[in-house]
Parts: C-alpha cells; structure tokens; sequence
C-alpha cells in the first residue's frame, strides 16, 4: 500500500536513512514501496534523549531508521525499557510497554516508535503534575 506524504514548505524528513528538505511550496509525495520514514517533528537528536521514556524511545527510533543495523541499538532499548517497567505501576502504561517490545521483537518498529510517543507523554503529564504542584519557592509563605 503506498505511503502518501504531505509536506509543508521548507519541511524535513529523512527517508531510508537521507535527509531530505521540501522546497518553498506545500507538496504530496507517494511512496510506492516500502520505505524508512520519518518526520521532521518525530526525530530525535542525541541529547534529547533526557528522560527514561525518550531513552527507550531514541534507540528504537535508530532501529527503525537503520533496519539492518538494530543490533547496535537493541540492548539499549530492551535495558532501558526494562529499567521503565520496573518503576511504573500504571497497568495501561505496562500494558503498552509490553506491546512495544512485542512490536520490537517483530521488527514492526514503526509501529513500536508511535507506541513509545505514548510513553513520552504519560512521562511528560506525570512530570508536569508534579512540577505545578510543587510551591513556587522553596518555603511557604
């Protein structure tokens, strides 16, 4: 089935592995065959890579953009999931790591990575209620 994409003006992808730049005006591209895609907006930099959901979510990011090469990143990815599993209770958010790995064990990384964007934003919610509950300075007034 192929892959319709998009694009706005001046908006990155990379594709198996290239980066490559929309030029200055709103275009569609169809990908008739299987391919390696990524969004500007779904890539992550190295050092972006933070927070336990974002360390789980890097790795398998560069599983799927280098197919052939996920062994480099797989024990990374299945330690840092294992370390995420361990200290939340959350049994939804358990549930959605399970299938992570599963996708991952399949090799379904796409479907892997979107499941880890999941993770990131139960990250980001809990770490969020926790800093707006905490007083604006360090004693009460």
């Amino acid at each position: 089935m192929p892959l319709k994409l998009s694009l706005k003006p001046g908006e990155k992808f990379v594709l198996n592995g290239a980066v490559v730049q929309n030029g200055d005006r709103r275009t569609t591209l169809v990908l008739q065959n299987k391919a390696s895609v990524l969004r500007e907006k779904d890539i992550m930099q190295p050092d972006e890579a933070s927070t336990p959901s974002r360390r789980i979510y890097f790795p398998m990011m560069m599983m799927y953009l280098e197919d052939g090469a996920n062994g480099r990143y797989y024990d990374e990815f299945a330690q840092r999931l294992t370390e995420f599993m361990g200290v939340i209770r959350n049994p939804e958010v358990l549930a959605d790591c399970v299938a992570i790995s599963k996708h991952a064990m399949s090799r379904e990384y796409y479907k892997a990575l979107m499941m880890c964007r999941k993770l990131i934003e139960y990250e980001d919610e809990r770490l969020g209620n926790v800093a707006s509950s905490l007083p604006a300075s360090g004693h009460e007034g």
